[in-house]
């Protein structure tokens, strides 16, 4: 019998988040695609911890400075990954005027100690990505490597 990949130990441990294009580039996109308001959605992986999956849902506060995700997509998201052997890994979200770093309410709202979180901030003028790890109210920034 093999033995599962410690993919907590993946994610939790990691001080560098490998994103590929094709995601960084969906997560841009909706990100636009929902200007002004904040998008939303999840990021699933396989068990090496390659990004698999970008999951834009739809945010349910319709707000340009807070999301919720609507529950029936995180659930079939969290569906459509676990059919496939992935893992759902982090959560992603815009500030369409602002900084991609977490506020005090995304730091309140981090209830998911292995995730990351992708923030793309300044979607109204040159939208950048930064990486994010939230336990227990602590933030720390991880590198971002973008390939493919």
């Amino acid at each position: 019998m093999l033995d599962e990949p410690d993919r907590s130990r993946t994610f939790r441990d990691a001080d560098v988040v490998v994103l590929p294009a094709e995601a960084a580039a969906a997560v841009v996109q909706h990100a636009r695609f929902c200007f002004p308001e904040e998008a939303c959605g999840l990021l699933a992986a396989d068990p090496t911890g390659r990004i698999t999956m970008v999951y834009c849902l739809t945010n349910l506060d319709r707000s340009p400075v807070r999301y919720t995700l609507a529950p029936a997509e995180h659930y079939h998201a969290w569906r459509h990954a676990e059919a496939r052997g992935w893992e759902l890994v982090g959560v992603f979200h815009s500030h369409p005027r602002a900084a991609p770093v977490p506020s005090a309410r995304d730091v309140a709202g981090a209830l998911e100690p292995r995730w990351f979180h992708l923030i793309v901030g300044h979607v109204d003028t040159a939208p950048r990505l930064a990486v994010h790890r939230i336990v227990d109210g602590r933030v720390t920034s991880l590198d971002l490597r973008v390939e493919g």
